[in-house]
């Protein structure tokens, strides 16, 4: 018995952890309206935030976060339409294919994990933004292309300052565009660019972005009595090591310049050779940096693309909806509880405790995580909340099957427990396989939604391993112990 009391003690404790981070402190409530109309931050919450530093000291960078974001359909958010920069016919729907995925990398890597990017037609990507807080710089992070180039310099060093900060075309740029003639007319994207002035043909690209393995933003050290710069560390992949390696071994001492989407950020001079890897940099500051290391970490976009339209979206669910929502599903809980403890009596009370322990571990969990939640989601842990459920009205029959067979009330508890957990375990991890599939569909552009729904379905089935098992039992032992003589008496209070 002494073993079911430790087990209290913990699940006592891991249940007032998961009420404390379910419901922090500073949490007032969320606006889904004031959301929706694009309010200022300063005055809506559109999500949780809680903040604690463990060392109580404001300038340690170990803090917690717990946060829980809504998705587009709870509070709105941004849709914006791209369309393709060159025509058509210039490109493959592979293409198109791959750029809508890149964007949702980029997506996924601001936070947005219930994002939607969906390929439209022939030239046109979709992209829904729930609960966006700085609209222009995410549309700027989607759009920009991040076409890195490594440009052959040679024979310029007399003219670099004159090509720093401006824009020219390049080998890459040209085969980009399907080979465009550079002397065309104001309708070329390339018009108006730089040419290399000895050849009048555009630069050599070396290598493009498509080369790197890696890249981050790091902090570099101050020379003399400068200022500290930030700069973008980046590795190369093995395939274009050896080329990378060649030149810069074959150009020591010549210049090479470092292109961002036609822009000529730096000139540096080589000084040895590179084939691993080496430092970008062009007097960044921190967020460009962070920004140019997602674009590149998240591969450049094989099309170029331009804003067609942006609208701000409401929540489509709607304030009062939520609130019915919200209403129905703690309804439908309370009848629940209710259920198990009429027709159950002392097991369904402590199924009903258990209930409760799991419902706010599957929401410190959500926030932990963090899980975006939207509809779908919320669907999916309602769902697992019946799986909870049916898991301890399992254990339960057996119980009462084992204790009309004549079994001591003590032996018809373990043989309940231990012989529906079997059931238990193989209804949860047949839905968690399923799970596993859906998830795997919702990776595909459009279909975030999807995956949304198996990730809170399989937490829920998972945690009910351990509550529907673990803490069950904890609980129901516990009362059978302290109600031994009034249960042994009345087997009636244990639904026999």
């Amino acid at each position: 018995m002494s073993s079911h009391f430790r087990w209290l003690i913990l699940v006592i404790a891991l249940s007032v952890f998961c009420v404390w981070v379910a419901t922090p402190p500073e949490f007032k409530g969320v606006d889904v309206a004031a959301c929706a109309s694009g309010a200022e931050p300063a005055a809506v919450k559109c999500t949780e935030n809680l903040e604690i530093d463990f060392n109580g000291d404001a300038q340690n960078d170990f803090v917690l976060n717990i946060t829980q974001s809504l998705g587009l359909d709870l509070v709105g958010g941004l849709r914006v339409l791209l369309q393709a920069d060159i025509p058509a016919q210039n490109f493959s729907p592979e293409e198109l294919s791959e750029t809508a995925n890149n964007v949702s990398r980029r997506v996924n890597a601001l936070g947005l994990t219930e994002a939607t990017v969906q390929v439209q037609g022939r030239d046109r990507i979709l992209v829904e933004l729930p609960g966006v807080r700085d609209p222009e710089q995410a549309i700027a992070t989607i759009q920009q292309t991040a076409l890195l180039e490594f440009v052959d310099f040679g024979g310029l060093s007399n003219q670099l300052t004159n090509l720093i900060g401006q824009e020219i075309v390049t080998s890459e740029q040209v085969a980009l565009r399907g080979n465009v003639d550079i002397e065309a007319g104001d309708d070329d994207p390339l018009a108006g660019r730089l040419a290399h002035p000895v050849s009048g043909l555009p630069f050599r690209t070396v290598m493009s972005g498509a080369g790197l393995q890696a890249a981050s933003a790091v902090l570099a050290p101050a020379q003399g009595t400068g200022n500290p710069q930030w700069m973008i560390n980046f590795e190369i992949k093995e395939d274009y090591q050896n080329i990378f390696g060649s030149f810069t071994l074959e150009r020591v001492g010549e210049p090479m310049a470092i292109v961002l989407d036609g822009e000529v950020l730096s000139a540096p001079t080589i000084q040895a050779q590179l084939s691993t890897g080496g430092v970008i940099s062009g007097q960044f500051t921190e967020e460009e940096a962070n920004t140019l290391a997602l674009q590149l970490r998240s591969g450049a976009l094989p099309i170029p693309l331009r804003i067609e339209s942006t609208q701000e979206v409401g929540a489509t669910l709607g304030q009062e909806s939520v609130r019915l929502s919200v209403q129905a599903g703690v309804i439908g809980v309370i009848v629940v509880l209710a259920f198990m403890l009429i027709y159950y009596r002392l097991p369904g009370f402590a199924a009903d405790l258990a209930l409760i322990v799991f419902i706010f571990l599957n929401i410190a969990v959500f926030k932990l995580l963090p899980v975006t939640l939207t509809l779908p989601a919320i669907t999916g842990f309602l769902i697992s909340i019946g799986t909870a459920v049916d898991g301890n009205i399992l254990i339960f029959e057996r119980i009462k099957e084992e204790l009309r067979a004549g079994l001591p009330l003590e032996q018809a508890l373990k043989a309940g427990f231990d012989r529906a957990w079997t059931s238990i375990r193989d209804s949860n991890l047949s839905t968690i396989i399923i799970c596993g599939i859906l998830f795997m569909f919702g990776q595909t552009p459009g279909a975030s939604i999807v995956a949304g729904f198996a990730v809170t379905l399989a937490i829920g089935l998972v945690l009910n391993l351990f509550t529907a098992v673990i803490v069950t039992r904890t609980f129901l032992y516990i009362l059978v112990h302290l109600f031994r003589g009034v249960v042994a008496n009345r087997r009636a209070l244990l639904g026999a």
